[in-house]
């Protein structure tokens, strides 16, 4: 099919999206898998009216920026501080633990070693996205689980930064050296620093000043997200932590909860197109030959991940029912996953297939985790009246 304008490719994402989520909520099924199904459909693999979901795909990566800048809002800079000191063994331990089963899986299933390291490594880490997309925003309702899921996220985040480090080094484009792997260390304390400073004696003065101009703060704020979006990938972090670092440094402040609700229908626009790409970038004539690991790694990180978590968190002194549902809401793989896919079969670590394994495994387990989630915990899109909290 020729390539077709971004006019008709946001109607056909956006009509189709909407009769999909009609359908998902008569039948009572989460919108997410709707959106990855969707995305599947249209793309190249099945009805091929959108050829080229490349461009989608970035356009989403804003999404998953939002996404982080609005939790960051939701979080007291004290509370987060404690949680990373808290958390931080878990995360190194509890990686190390799904690479080792990730790793046996793919080895068992016949890939050779590089391949089977890569997919282990892929199942160190959970989605951010999907965490956060089904954690209550609500101040009420389980403020603590969700500082604990977040916590483990953003150190995740820094091994899967580390993880890609090393494969871009690899790929022969490493062309700053020792000065790519220094750089991350040096720019996140200066960046953290940065933010509050400009924030306490710049950001709000402005907004305090102009604070009757709506559209102004509303303005400011997506500036403040990007700048800091695009601070951070300078210094070699990721976009969403130094948009994650933007709302946390204005937390604190009485209009952070303004602005969080303001920002969330822009933030569900982007979003829409992240869980389409994912489906439009799956090439469905390896389905056959992947479907099988995909399975047993996405049912073990559904299964395994919440009783690692709950033993780990227990020996932080959580209670059980704490450190349970933290689990769960971590039992799927990564966004990163996919990104290493990519970046590791473009230097050639990773064969097609096994590179459609992580894609096939992360969609499975997106799926998995949605569903166990909406049905057993309280979350913003719950199928159940009762455990529907925005």
């Amino acid at each position: 099919m020729a390539d077709v304008s971004i006019v008709h490719s946001f109607f056909l994402i956006f009509s189709g999206a909407a009769v999909v989520a009609s359908v998902a909520l008569y039948t009572r099924q989460p919108m997410i898998i709707a959106y990855i199904a969707l995305g599947i459909l249209l793309g190249p693999s099945a009805l091929s009216l959108i050829n080229e979901p490349k461009l989608m795909d970035e356009m989403s990566h804003i999404g998953i920026i939002f996404l982080l800048f609005l939790l960051g809002l939701d979080m007291q800079p004290s509370h987060l501080l404690n949680m990373l000191k808290k958390a931080s063994w878990v995360a190194l331990l509890s990686s190390a633990i799904f690479a080792a089963l990730g790793y046996l899986v793919a080895f068992l299933c016949g890939y050779n070693q590089t391949e089977s390291l890569i997919i282990g490594v892929a199942m160190m880490f959970s989605s951010t996205i999907v965490c956060i997309k089904l954690l209550p925003t609500t101040v009420l309702h389980h403020k603590h689980t969700g500082e604990l899921v977040v916590g483990l996220l953003l150190l995740q985040d820094l091994i899967a930064i580390a993880v890609l480090l090393v494969l871009y080094s690899m790929s022969g484009n490493d062309n700053g050296g020792m000065m790519n792997y220094v750089k991350p260390l040096i720019g996140l304390p200066i960046l953290i620093c940065a933010s509050f400073l400009f924030v306490k004696y710049i950001l709000l003065k402005l907004i305090t000043r102009f604070d009757r101009f709506h559209e102004y703060i509303f303005l400011v704020s997506i500036g403040w997200c990007l700048s800091m979006a695009v601070l951070a990938e300078t210094a070699g972090l990721s976009a969403e932590m130094g948009a994650f670092i933007a709302g946390v440094s204005l937390a604190t402040s009485p209009i952070s909860q303004y602005i969080a609700t303001h920002l969330k229908p822009l933030r569900d626009f982007f979003l829409i197109l992240f869980f389409f790409s994912i489906g439009a970038s799956f090439n469905l004539d390896l389905l056959g030959a992947v479907i099988l690991p995909a399975l047993i790694l996405a049912v073990g990180a559904m299964l395994i991940k919440p009783v690692i978590f709950r033993y780990l968190l227990k020996g932080m002194k959580e209670d059980s029912s704490t450190a349970w549902e933290a689990g769960f809401r971590l039992g799927q793989v990564s966004e990163f996953s996919l990104l290493i896919a990519y970046l590791a079969a473009n230097i050639g670590l990773l064969g097609q297939e096994a590179s459609h394994v992580i894609q096939a495994t992360a969609i499975l387990s997106f799926a998995f985790s949605t569903y166990v989630v909406i049905l057993n915990y309280p979350t913003p899109i719950a199928i159940s009246d009762k455990l529907r909290r925005d």
